[in-house]
């Protein structure tokens, strides 16, 4: 089975949404195989279908101060920050590919699987905590675990969308605008601060695509221009190539 990889740069979130859709569509209509999306987007916060409003702690003139959206969707679990320095991750698959056909909680173990080893390529040891969706530092001691990366997802006729959020090298002190995944009591962590040393963007997304590759027994395929894998991307590419460089 191949999975290809499309890399965008910084894509304002609202597009990042429409992608998504142009995606699952085509997906659904057998026009292009599994996909992994891979992308940043500037400061927004994002309330899944469990959030509650109550977990964004910053006040509504505070984010328009800053700049920072509010969108609500239709992923799984509670609110999540995305922004600069974050890898974002879209798979966009057809479950019933699988064989056996993959159910909703054992895709998110094995997205959690390839986030797992991608961190361990990194020297960083990384777990999951029951109950609590998502990959965590390992705890020890008086130390306890800390969330690099955040999952939510949304599966419509065996199509996924949305996907992951791994903290590479973002401003955590943007994480202080909410309460994030709804969870008070741990803290989140990025690559940056938990590996020495701290690796580059694109080493931690070549791991990521390889990890992915290996946990859901795929040959990864880098598609180098988006059109060529389905020609409606072409305005995307050009939003991500004109981001770039912010």
């Amino acid at each position: 089975m191949i999975l290809n990889v499309l890399q965008f740069g910084r894509v304002p979130y609202s597009e990042g949404l429409e992608l998504q859709k142009t995606l699952v569509e085509a997906r659904y209509e057998g026009r292009i195989g599994n996909t992994l999306v891979l992308l940043e987007h500037p400061p927004v916060l994002t309330l899944g279908r469990n959030a509650s409003r109550a977990n964004i702690v910053a006040s509504d003139e505070f984010l328009a101060y800053r700049g920072v959206e509010v969108h609500e969707i239709n992923r799984g679990g509670d609110v999540t920050y995305h922004g600069p320095g974050q890898l974002v991750g879209y798979p966009i698959f057809d479950l019933r590919s699988f064989t056996p056909r993959l159910g909703a909680v054992e895709y998110v173990r094995m997205i959690e699987e390839a986030l797992i080893r991608a961190c361990g390529d990194f020297g960083v040891q990384t777990t999951r905590v029951a109950g609590r969706t998502g990959v965590w530092t390992m705890a020890g001691g008086s130390v306890q675990e800390k969330k690099i990366a955040a999952i939510g997802v949304h599966i419509a006729r065996g199509i996924t969308s949305h996907g992951f959020a791994f903290n590479v090298c973002p401003d955590l002190r943007d994480f202080q605008l909410i309460v994030p995944c709804g969870i008070a009591d741990r803290e989140v962590t990025s690559l940056e601060r938990e590996a020495d040393p701290a690796p580059a963007m694109e080493a931690v997304r070549n791991a990521v695509a390889r990890q992915f590759g290996h946990v859901f027994q795929s040959q990864v395929l880098w598609i180098e221009t988006p059109p060529d894998l389905l020609p409606e991307l072409a305005r995307a590419a050009g939003t991500a190539a004109a981001n770039a460089d912010l």
